[in-house]
């Protein structure tokens, strides 16, 4: 991410352009939420809400990951601007209790304080990368909720197996925090259902050997968006995403990382149509839910209708 003066006034030039396509012509319908869809079935459920935040019914739990709903991505308007719908999809207040959160690290599209401040005292365990600890006790979440977790930590809690894996990014809130915190990918494994959420990151052979450590998934949740050619080591083009999901031994592929903000200069149906066509061109499976829609894994169907069409 180091930049000269050449580019960093080149990057300041581009975003000061005007790009329709940037952003959706008019604010994007969602399926709300409101509360848990699985209940007693047993089954294994996920929401995308966005971006990168999930909501996971797993074995009788729920998780939340990155869980940003807030309006806006970051403190200054001129990067990300407003969120794509007109309010977030999920009413937080009316959210039961909430067995793990999961953040893959702290930039403010992952790690949101005014969704944090909602949902703390609702929340048993918070599961961070090193370091991300002192922002949530900053904010008031008492230091028993939360467990700090190093790359190849691998750990149990309440009948799931979890594991902090690598990622390729950086990290930091502010001008002199940069890489002061740790990032990571989670493995997160139930009964019957393993799952990887690859956070941030850019294409790196890390994605082969959490493959042969703790592959094969039966849905991974990857990364594709927000990408440029000038900090192409820490964010994957959609053809890297597709890879990226092989390389780790997926089955069903989600793309997340777009469809809420805009973080780059990319139209932003850019990233879903790429990765449809490399995944088509592979045989990989992939689904595309609309914002909110719940999604049973392991079902026989899955939803790609290209909703983002009709936008």
């Amino acid at each position: 991410m180091s930049m000269n003066m050449k580019t960093l006034l080149g990057l300041l030039r581009d975003y000061a352009r005007t790009n329709t396509n940037r952003r959706p012509a008019r604010p994007i319908q969602v399926v709300k939420t409101a509360v848990p869809y699985a209940g007693n079935s047993g089954q294994a459920v996920v929401r995308w809400f966005g971006h990168s935040a999930l909501m996971l019914e797993l074995d009788g739990k729920i998780l939340l990951i990155d869980p940003m709903f807030g309006a806006a991505p970051s403190p200054v308007p001129i990067f990300g601007g407003k969120r794509y719908s007109k309010t977030a999809p999920l009413a937080l207040e009316q959210l039961p209790p909430i067995d793990v959160v999961l953040i893959s690290h702290d930039h403010y599209d992952h790690l949101d304080y005014g969704s944090i401040m909602k949902i703390k005292d609702r929340v048993k365990q918070f599961i961070v990368p090193l370091g991300v600890a002192a922002h949530l006790e900053r904010w008031g979440v008492p230091s028993e909720k939360i467990q700090e977790h190093d790359w190849w930590s691998e750990f149990h809690y309440e009948g799931l197996d979890l594991a902090c894996t690598p990622a390729r990014h950086f990290s930091g809130r502010g001008l002199g925090d940069r890489e002061s915190t740790l990032w990571c990918s989670w493995v997160i494994k139930g009964r019957e259902v393993s799952i990887f959420f690859s956070g941030d990151s850019g294409y790196a052979d890390h994605f082969q050997e959490i493959g042969r450590k703790y592959g094969p998934f039966d849905v991974t949740f990857m990364e594709c968006g927000q990408y440029d050619s000038r900090w192409a080591g820490i964010h994957m083009v959609p053809e890297e995403t597709v890879q990226a999901h092989q390389d780790v031994g997926g089955n069903l592929l989600i793309p997340i990382h777009w469809g809420a903000f805009t973080l780059s200069l990319h139209e932003w149906t850019d990233p879903i149509e790429r990765a449809s066509k490399a995944a088509a061109d592979k045989k990989v499976p992939l689904a595309a839910p609309q914002i909110g829609q719940a999604l049973v894994i392991g079902a026989a169907e899955y939803p790609t209708s290209p909703w983002w069409k009709s936008v």
